[in-house]
């Protein structure tokens, strides 16, 4: 973003904590390759705000989900009395800065665009698209139609009196895209071949559908999500493994493999890197709400165990931990019904594709 928005001559400072990141910017400034490439754009990253900077107008954070506490933190005394702290994480993250800065002072964006870092310096923006921008409140004021103005630099930008629904529609990609692909180590199409794998996708969504509807939330559909109010699992769904609308329902997430197949879970990368993973952010969000609510969560809450228990080095991702995911939340989450594990769609033939994007599948999973 950073990069698009100095492209405009927009005044922009990057900041980032890792040296290694910082050097390579400010030896060959940002390289921006793939979709609407950029090339080459001068400019400078910085590893700290100097004393005597003029408070920013807006804060765009940038971080993985379990960063983003520690950063508003750590910016919130160089935030103008008028400005934002804009949240472009997956997640519920506009509730955890708003607690540090004041909810009047916090936007959120729903990112629709996927890009990857290939090397310090170097960024790979892998798919076209833009953002829903708004605040959870649902209020569209001066503030938000400004930085939508900004970020047009970066992509088309939807101002949305209905942040929390894009929002938790995205959580639910998230739930099941990137927790799965997280343990069975695995990349998004190898996965979604497997009818069990599918199924506990299902599960996740619905939820998250579940507890979003309960809290209230109008779901809404933005790029890079689907229509959770009809993916969701029926009690006709969970009556027969046959059913019409669940064969529907299986072969969209086919599609969904088909296009995206290349896609690997970030959260699986970070555990690689010996970060923390996000789920406590995406499964652990819908597995509290769901408990304060008295709602039955239990497909997101064994997720969230097997990721922490990867992220720990006492399970391994694969297949198998998938397997034994499936078989360990069946009685809780669909009595009566079982989907045999074995079931696995054909492997597509060498140059066939029918669902393939035509632009490039992401290496790692986006914003």
């Amino acid at each position: 973003m950073a990069a698009h928005l100095i492209e405009q001559g927009l005044d922009t400072t990057a900041l980032t904590t890792n040296p290694l990141i910082a050097d390579a910017i400010n030896t060959n400034g940002f390289v921006v390759r793939g979709e609407g490439a950029l090339g080459g754009v001068r400019g400078a990253a910085v590893r700290s705000i100097a004393k005597g900077t003029a408070p920013f107008d807006y804060v765009l954070l940038a971080t993985q989900p379990p960063d983003v506490e520690k950063a508003a933190r750590e910016m919130s005394p160089w935030l103008a009395p008028d400005g934002a702290m804009v949240c472009f994480q997956n997640g519920l993250c506009e509730e955890r800065v708003g607690a540090i800065v004041g909810p009047e002072r916090v936007l959120g964006a729903v990112v629709a665009w996927g890009a990857s870092m290939i090397e310090p310096g170097v960024y790979d923006r892998t798919s076209a698209g833009g953002f829903a921008l708004g605040r959870t409140s649902g209020e569209v004021d001066a503030k938000v139609e400004e930085l939508a103005r900004l970020l047009e630099a970066v992509g088309p930008v939807h101002a949305t009196t209905n942040l929390l629904g894009a929002r938790w529609s995205k959580l639910a990609i998230n739930c099941a895209i990137s927790s799965l692909g997280t343990v069975g180590g695995d990349r998004l199409g190898a996965l979604l071949r497997h009818r069990f794998v599918r199924r506990l996708a299902l599960e996740i969504m619905t939820e998250t559908r579940d507890v979003a509807r309960t809290l209230g939330v109008r779901l809404e559909k933005v790029a890079g999500t689907l229509d959770l109010d009809w993916i969701a699992l029926t009690p006709a769904d969970r009556a027969s493994s046959g059913s019409a609308s669940l064969v529907a329902k299986h072969a969209l997430l086919l599609a969904v493999g088909a296009r995206y197949r290349r896609l690997r879970s970030s959260m699986l990368a970070a555990i690689e890197r010996g970060r923390p993973p996000a789920v406590d952010f995406l499964n652990g969000e819908v597995v509290t709400r769901g408990a304060t609510l008295g709602l039955p969560t239990p497909v997101s809450a064994a997720v969230q165990a097997r990721v922490h228990a990867i992220a720990a080095g006492r399970l391994r991702p694969s297949l198998d931990g998938l397997r034994a995911l499936y078989a360990e939340t069946r009685a809780a989450a669909a009595p009566g019904v079982d989907e045999p594990p074995s079931t696995q769609a054909p492997a597509p033939a060498p140059g066939q594709d029918a669902a393939a994007s035509h632009n490039p599948e992401e290496p790692t999973e986006s914003q």
